[in-house]
């Protein structure tokens, strides 16, 4: 259903109302989706604004744009991934942070999993058909007279696409998905992560343990960098269109692909301003507002965007013209500008111009 009003605090809001037998109100409260699973109640952003900063006096090493996360990381010595670890160490052990990161990976493969058994068409009128286990029947096919868990480099792009694909087909169907950061984007991250564990140079050599690291130091990295862009514009498609969401988590993977290949802390940061840059502009404009067309595929293309840009600022030294923070302020302000007809409503672009039947 189309809202038939546009509440002040935010493009993703809804008011419940209880009302008794007489049709008296007894009961109204409004609460708002900002992004990346994150529910506010109106009335207590406040409240929920002052415990959010009184929290961030508790960090070691705070930061809120990638110019002081640079700074922090020249500073201490520092990569990106271990600046946030000391930072997720002032409120749990090492040991916990480990386990909850691979806790993360584990349900992002649990996702594939479960997504690559179930065939035929998602949920929602638009007859999209399940291309993701066909993909993976195909891909396994050409390793038959293989080790199983062989990955052939000259397939990654497929496999990249097959993971992104998964994740979102099983999004699609409503089931069990990391927010990574958003839902609609959360195959991006998954995909990226696949790469770097299967196709990243070394990898064919390394045990559980450095798989795992690996696993860990991607979030962490990948997690700061989504610092940012809360922190300083917003991962809400219904806010600032879809570079808020598939734009944030290209960025997110650029990054966290950087960081574990090697790069330094301008690297990463160059990885990560490369991804965004190239995804801004990017409308929400789903057709018939399911997370479908041209969700699904979007993923696929965006995390491809994620490598290649961590990739190209492995090919520098980290010096760059535009800034992480100048694209950031530039998503949002476009995002400020864009027509509410391309952000989440269904209302203008693909979503009017396809048929959906």
């Amino acid at each position: 259903l189309r809202p038939l009003t546009i509440l002040p605090r935010h493009t993703n809001g809804m008011t419940f109302t209880v009302s008794d037998a007489a049709g008296d109100t007894v009961h109204k409260a409004t609460f708002f989706s900002v992004g990346g699973g994150f529910i506010v109640r109106d009335g207590e952003e406040d409240a929920a604004l002052k415990e959010l900063a009184e929290s961030k006096k508790e960090l070691p090493l705070p930061f809120r744009t990638a110019a002081e996360l640079l700074g922090r990381c020249q500073s201490k010595g520092l990569s990106i991934g271990e600046i946030m670890l000391v930072n997720e160490r002032a409120s749990r052990t090492e040991a916990e942070i480990r386990e909850g990161l691979l806790h993360i990976y584990s349900v992002m493969e649990g996702c594939v999993e479960v997504s690559l058994k179930r065939t035929g068409l998602l949920p929602g009128g638009l007859k999209v058909r399940r291309r993701a286990p066909d993909w993976h029947e195909r891909l396994m096919k050409e390793t038959l007279d293989q080790d199983p868990d062989f990955r052939d480099p000259k397939y990654w792009q497929e496999w990249v696409n097959l993971i992104a694909l998964a994740v979102n087909e099983e999004n699609a169907s409503g089931g069990r998905v990391v927010t990574a950061p958003t839902n609609g984007a959360a195959g991006i991250i998954p995909a990226v992560l696949y790469y770097a564990l299967h196709f990243a140079p070394g990898m064919d050599k390394a045990t559980q343990a450095d798989r795992d690291d690996v696993v860990v130091k991607f979030l962490l990295t990948a997690g700061a960098i989504g610092v940012l862009y809360k922190e300083q514009a917003s991962i809400s498609g219904a806010e600032v269109g879809c570079q808020g969401e598939v734009g944030s988590a290209s960025s997110m993977a650029a990054a966290g692909l950087a960081e574990v290949i090697g790069g330094t802390p301008q690297q990463v940061e160059n990885a990560a301003e490369i991804a965004m840059e190239h995804n801004l502009g990017l409308t929400c404009d789903p057709i018939g507002g399911l997370v479908q067309v041209p969700c699904i595929e979007r993923n696929a293309i965006a995390a491809a965007k994620a490598i290649n840009a961590a990739k190209m600022a492995l090919w520098g030294d980290g010096t760059h013209r535009v800034s992480l923070d100048e694209v950031i302020v530039t998503m949002r302000e476009t995002g400020k500008d864009m027509s509410s007809k391309y952000k989440e409503t269904a209302m203008g672009g693909l979503a009017v111009n396809v048929v959906e039947c």
